[in-house]
């Protein structure tokens, strides 16, 4: 009987909140299909398989995955640098950037075997700033051509400009071609000649369009024909991507009860087709269900696959940072805890098996994951039924999702990549402290670390520059730790049990009042065990006191860690004090209001004896 009960408890929460996310995938999945380049198919068959394999194998219960920003961000170049290598053939490159993905998914699983996830958590806040902040620009900059109705293929004086090298390039291939061929002869190029004559406009012009999508592609690419775009505005599809921005904003502050996503695609596509406009429809989506793309295997060659295996590393690395990122809000929001290296197992079988159905890779979706637990869910039921939901959407309206305007998925995508981006970072940067001097020039370690990150992901590479802020910031914290401990050498390592001055602490407050020592930096590669204070917290304490003289140093990292627990120790009513703080980690805590807003000077005190003393008062 209790097995009965376990099996269908929480089933209508689940049900509830598994419908609410998958409406909330809907048009996020079409708009990041859209915007990898394999099209709104893509993006649908994503989501439906990484939401229900994720969490039907990962091991955060409450987690609903899918295509997410970063992840698309970077498929977005991976797919075009494969497309490129195939002379701008989509359906020629379709099994390799497949086999990419199918590579990303099983990585993701033997990171899970290996037991990585737990080491996810070393990754600094500054880091993650940037990189969700780059996320943000990427997906503004590349939205804004498509919601200007422009396409570089179609600008004839801009791809004209492209027909000397195609050209060049298309006489590269058939001398490629003969070599091949073993027909090639230096002293006599008749058969060039031949093959040459029969190269036509079309041909050329092809070629041509190809090379101009190639440039134009990326930020850099969107801002070179940024000025021929403003020139060429498409104002229908102008208009129909501002509409969607502006009922998305507009309609949150009339109810969130509904996803304002999902209103603005019905509003604005039905109007678009009710009126007839003459707009540009997204890429048909096949109707029946997702057919195995077995090419992927039967076309499998090493050597061509081999360019890619870093490619795959890469992006599996991203799609763990991404969803263990999620699995912790999940945790601070339901006081659970998740398991990384299942989750790891479960988001590597869903993208793989994503890969096999031409599906673009995912991972666990913040946005998603917050309306599933609002909604009610609390077990894996609820990811499994947004993957059922996108399934039966799929069937049922595939040839009515065909008729979406393309200007209103861009109009989705620019709030997505306003939405992503880490404000709360952005903000702090003129409070942190300057600790870093550059002659005259004074600089916050914390905010370098950051625009490092932001602009090298933006402009040049987003793993490369994930890991070149991840080597400034071990640097940066060595040497503070390095300087901080030759100036406190005579500190010794304490074992977690009562400090010799706490041993007379009236037997009457013991039950009421919980003391809590912090011993070396709170950074953040420490903040985990801290993070779970309340759980340590016995019934019946009214008060905790924290110790804080032997914390030497908090980064940006700890200071939120630290902010994220008094809010929910103030939550549940208890009372925090503070004893020993010293000068660094007080000047952080000033930058932001902690001190006074949840600890006010009177709580402060300098030594565990003072604290004592006011007890008595």
């Amino acid at each position: 009987m209790k097995i009965t009960n376990n099996l269908f408890s929480n089933i209508k929460g689940d049900a509830f909140g598994g419908i609410t996310a998958g409406i909330v995938a809907l048009p996020l999945a079409l708009a990041f299909g859209v915007s990898s380049g394999l099209g709104p198919s893509a993006g649908l068959y994503g989501a439906i398989f990484i939401s229900f394999f994720a969490a039907l194998f990962g091991g955060t219960n409450t987690q609903i995955s899918g295509p997410t920003a970063p992840m698309t961000a970077v498929s977005m170049v991976i797919i075009a640098g494969i497309v490129a290598a195939n002379d701008g053939d989509i359906d020629k490159a379709l099994p390799s950037i497949l086999m990419v993905f199918f590579l990303a998914g099983l990585m993701q699983i033997g990171l899970g075997f290996l037991g990585l996830g737990k080491y996810i958590k070393y990754i600094p806040y500054p880091v993650v700033s940037g990189f969700m902040t780059a996320i943000g620009v990427i997906i503004l900059l590349t939205q804004i051509l498509p919601s200007l109705g422009y396409n570089p293929k179609e600008d004839l004086d801009y791809v004209n400009t492209f027909k000397p090298q195609a050209e060049e390039i298309i006489l590269e291939n058939i001398l490629k071609d003969e070599a091949g061929e073993g027909i090639l002869v230096l002293e006599d190029f008749k058969e060039t000649i031949k093959r040459a004559n029969k190269i036509s406009e079309e041909d050329i012009l092809r070629e041509s369009k190809t090379l101009a999508a190639k440039e134009a592609s990326g930020t850099i690419g969107a801002l070179k024909v940024m000025s021929r775009a403003l020139r060429n505005i498409n104002w229908l599809e102008f208009f129909l991507a501002l509409g969607t921005i502006i009922i998305i904003f507009g309609f949150k502050r009339i109810t969130t009860a509904v996803p304002s996503t999902l209103v603005a695609l019905v509003v604005m596509s039905g109007g678009a087709i009710a009126l007839g406009l003459e707009y540009k429809p997204i890429e048909k989506i096949p109707d029946g269900l997702p057919i195995p793309q077995l090419e992927l295997f039967s076309n499998f060659k090493l050597d061509s696959i081999s360019p890619y295996i870093f490619t795959a590393l890469t992006l599996s690395l991203l799609g763990a940072i991404d969803s263990l990122l999620t699995s912790v809000v999940a945790d601070n929001m339901t006081k659970t805890k998740h398991k990384p290296n299942k989750e790891l197992v479960g988001q590597g079988i869903g993208n793989s098996i994503a890969a096999v159905f031409g599906g673009i890779p995912g991972a666990g979706a913040t946005i998603r994951t917050v309306v599933n637990i609002n909604s009610g869910g609390k077990t894996k039921r609820s990811g499994m039924i947004a993957g059922v939901l996108l399934l039966f959407i799929l069937l049922a309206l595939g040839p009515v999702a065909s008729k979406i305007p393309a200007a209103v998925l861009s109009g989705i995508l620019i709030t997505v990549g306003i939405g992503v981006m880490d404000y709360k970072g952005l903000k702090a940067i003129p409070a942190l402290p300057k600790d870093i001097a550059w002659g005259p020039v004074k600089l916050s370690s914390e905010v370098l670390i950051m625009l490092t990150v932001l602009i090298l992901s933006t402009f040049w590479d987003l793993i490369f520059a994930v890991g070149i802020g991840l080597v400034i910031s071990c640097l940066m914290f060595m040497k503070l730790i390095g300087d901080l401990t030759a100036e406190r050498s005579e500190v010794d390592t304490l074992k977690e049990e009562a400090w010799p001055d706490e041993i007379n602490f009236p037997k009457k407050l013991k039950g009421e009042v919980f003391i809590k020592h912090i011993k070396g930096p709170l950074f953040f590669g420490s903040t985990a065990e801290f993070q779970q204070l309340y759980k340590q917290i016995p019934e019946g304490a009214k008060t905790v006191v924290i110790r804080l003289s032997r914390m030497q140093y908090m980064d940006q990292t700890g200071l939120y860690v630290m902010e994220d627990t008094l809010q929910d120790l103030k939550a549940k009513g208890v009372d925090v004090v503070f004893v020993g703080l010293l000068k660094q980690p007080r000047y952080m805590m000033e930058r932001i209001d902690i001190i006074p807003d949840f600890i006010p000077e009177e709580r402060i005190y300098k030594s565990f004896k003072t604290y004592l003393s006011s007890l008595s008062k």
